[in-house]
């Protein structure tokens, strides 16, 4: 039976572009639904419990949370994106992890309110970029070689910050990790990558980071 799949969206959402990778790389047809978390519709609180996208919802059944749903697209659709070794497949799962927590470092980064905890911040993605380039498969250019994997489809949306924040003159963060700049380059010309977000993601990224009010939002190079 052919599975209907829609993923319930949000424009700014890192999580949802994990999900829409895999399917993109599963080669799996699904309908995107975007939705407005400033503004929610009345259906969406009834497949989303916890208020958040991404949401899956498989023939009308939700399915939340973007590990449990990339998760449920390996078992069910070709090809895996998991290692098939149970050691190798947790180790994978430890990183997916460390890429939620860089997700994290990333907000708290671009919300600093001053100038002393923008560096700090600043100096803890640096530090999380160094433990990456020890742990990068030297044969490249993805996290574990030549073969795409789940670990790229969850770092691949971190990545993507660091696209806007340079246009926006905010950079040197990759100096001295050429492991880690090689594979955020290849995964950004990677089409599952690139066509994860909408056509206005930089912009309403930009305006989002101009308008948070932070050290970040002030430092921001004017456009000429």
């Amino acid at each position: 039976m052919k599975l209907h799949l829609t993923l319930v969206s949000h424009k700014l959402c890192p999580y949802v572009q994990r999900a829409a990778i895999v399917l993109h790389e599963k080669d799996v047809p699904y309908e995107r639904r975007w939705v407005d978390l400033a503004d929610k519709p009345g259906w969406f609180n009834a497949v989303s419990p916890l208020g958040k996208t991404p949401v899956l919802l498989v023939g009308g059944e939700p399915i939340f949370e973007s590990a449990v749903i990339c998760e449920y697209l390996d078992d069910v659709f070709a090809p895996r994106l998991h290692p098939p070794d149970p050691l190798q497949r947790a180790r994978h799962r430890s990183w997916i992890e460390f890429g939620s927590g860089m997700l994290n470092a990333i907000g708290a980064f671009y919300s600093a309110p001053d100038a002393r905890s923008h560096e700090a911040r600043r100096e803890e993605l640096r530090s999380r970029f160094v433990q990456l380039e020890g742990a990068i498969d030297t044969r490249g250019p993805y996290f574990a070689g030549a073969g795409f994997g789940m670990v790229d489809a969850a770092l691949a949306p971190a990545f993507r910050y660091f696209e806007v924040f340079g246009a926006l003159g905010i950079a040197g963060f990759f100096d001295g990790v050429p492991k880690v700049r090689a594979w955020r380059d290849a995964l950004a010309q990677r089409e599952s990558v690139r066509t994860a977000v909408s056509d206005e993601y930089a912009q309403l990224l930009a305006g989002f980071l101009r308008a948070r009010g932070s050290e970040l939002s002030r430092r921001i190079e004017v456009p000429t």
